[in-house]
């Protein structure tokens, strides 16, 4: 029995190894006859471990390509630019700029660096500003979550949170719920505001 530690064995569903004249189980996956695309998933051809290696031995993952191709798809970054989630162009940084605007990965590191510095300046000096107005920190940090300044009165606080829980509601978004997040952080800000003695 062929040991069951290998990286990549599938356990056997019944698949023969597609060597020609081998018995042996088809436990490794290789790619088939018409490749993973646009149209969907491709094949998978099925090998025993002697033959899955033999394939590999042979395959050449650079076929059909062109020079010019395959200098691209050896580069230390190749594929730094695709928008995988981690790397959308907000990834939980709002107003970010797209990795993909950039041909030079530290390029888009540094104005996604500079980008964050001058968001936390502008939060620094809201806060500073609101604690000046007679809000804790606490407050200006709620203040800054509801997206208002130091001169926001009672009226003005109620507008703002009846317009954001319609914005971020799910019933107001078909039922999707990505911004309950936000929906929450607003609704604790408006609870810890509306007590506030700044705005009394």
């Amino acid at each position: 029995m062929p040991s069951p530690r290998f990286h990549g064995r599938v356990e056997s569903a019944g698949q023969c190894c597609e060597a020609p004249g081998c018995r042996e189980d088809g436990e490794f996956r290789a790619p088939g006859r018409r490749p993973h695309g646009f149209d969907g998933p491709g094949e998978w051809r099925w090998f025993c471990l002697q033959h899955v290696r033999e394939f590999n031995a042979g395959y050449d993952w650079f076929e059909g390509m062109s020079a010019e191709e395959i200098l691209r798809a050896q580069s230390p970054i190749a594929g730094w630019q695709t928008e995988s989630k981690v790397f959308r162009p907000t990834a939980g940084i709002a107003d970010a700029p797209r990795w993909a605007d950039y041909a030079d990965p530290l390029d888009a590191i540094s104005a996604r660096a500079r980008g964050i510095k001058s968001r936390a300046e502008q939060e620094a000096r809201a806060a500073a500003q609101s604690v000046r107005a007679g809000f804790s920190r606490e407050e200006a940090q709620a203040l800054e979550v509801m997206g208002l300044g130091s001169d926001t009165d009672a009226a003005r606080l109620r507008r703002r949170y009846s317009e954001l829980v319609r914005r971020y509601h799910p019933d107001r978004n078909g039922g999707d719920r990505r911004h309950e997040a936000k929906l929450t952080a607003v609704v604790d800000a408006y609870q810890l505001l509306k007590k506030s003695a700044a705005l009394a």
